[in-house]
């Protein structure tokens, strides 16, 4: 999962950033709101963490701005003000959720885990093919009743290839949704991912089919299995 944040304070945003990817998100981070618009319309994410009160352009202006581009990622904004206009204004921007300042880093955690599971296009959080489940919500992938293990990377490497099931995607499409913008990644590091994802789930199943398929030339993808 990638999330943008859109924070003013460099401070604020390096510990948000830190947090988030210490759970195993990828994180991209503007520091203004008109920074936060071109980001959030040149790529793809799946929650943007925005700042109400930003330079250029306030948080508010953003949010609208974004969904006037008909761009629907859920979007969680953080506010100074409690007080219920300014709620309102946030919100009928296209705001999906509002957290207070100061806020506890496991409220925010589970604000963004909700609003994951609530997006314009409801995603599922039990993902699965033949006898293999991934439990978005338990963070658990099991194959044939056994447990496998996965790094963080490994994790949301199969995770974007189950939510994509038959979509061939590319290297370049990998690296962009699953490590932050300015990661240091080449295209032979995502070749050496999918060999550890494919030594942990489908080698030790000889008696199942391989999930992961390269296609040459392009990228790679996991189908379901021809009827």
């Amino acid at each position: 999962m990638k999330i943008l944040i859109v924070e003013d304070e460099h401070r604020i945003a390096q510990a948000l950033k830190d947090g988030l990817s210490d759970e195993g998100y990828a994180v991209d981070v503007a520091y203004d709101g008109e920074e936060g618009l071109r980001t959030a319309l040149a790529d793809e994410y799946d929650c943007i963490v925005m700042d109400v009160m930003m330079p250029v352009m306030d948080g508010v202006q953003a949010s609208r701005k974004i969904r006037e581009a008909g761009n629907h990622t859920p979007i969680l904004m953080l506010t100074a003000k409690s007080q219920a206009r300014d709620i309102v204004s946030g919100l009928d921007a296209g705001a999906d959720d509002y957290l207070p300042k100061p806020f506890s880093f496991d409220v925010l955690l589970a604000r963004i885990r909700a609003l994951l599971r609530r997006p314009n296009e409801v995603l599922d959080t039990v993902l699965s093919v033949d006898d293999l489940e991934l439990d978005v919500a338990k963070h658990t992938v099991v194959r044939d009743g056994k447990d496998i293990q996965l790094s963080g990377k490994e994790y949301a490497i199969l995770e974007y290839l189950l939510r994509n099931k038959g979509r061939i995607l590319s290297k370049n499409n990998i690296i962009s949704h699953v490590w932050d913008f300015d990661a240091d990644v080449l295209p032979n590091n995502v070749e050496v991912f999918i060999t550890y994802l494919r030594n942990k789930v489908d080698r030790p199943f000889p008696d199942s089919r391989p999930l992961i398929q390269t296609v040459r030339g392009f990228g790679y993808v996991i189908k379901d299995e021809p009827a």
